[in-house]
């Protein structure tokens, strides 16, 4: 499967580093990552990787491969 997260801000790289399987790019006031996801609990542990280096999450779809 592969995802793709948009979220708030533009994020630094040394915070997009990490996130080392996902590529990134900045689009209006928000950065998008993109890249695959193994499983549930990948998408969860993403999630919360998210969730405590403060990036908030404003966005998530998987994407056909």
């Amino acid at each position: 499967m592969r995802y793709e997260f948009r979220v708030v801000g533009t994020v630094s790289q040394t915070l997009a580093e990490a996130f080392p399987e996902f590529d990134n790019t900045a689009v209006s006031e928000q950065t998008l990552f993109f890249g695959p996801v193994t499983d549930e609990a990948h998408l969860y542990g993403l999630l919360v990787r998210f969730q405590s280096l403060g990036i908030r999450v404003l966005e998530m779809r998987e994407l056909p491969d």
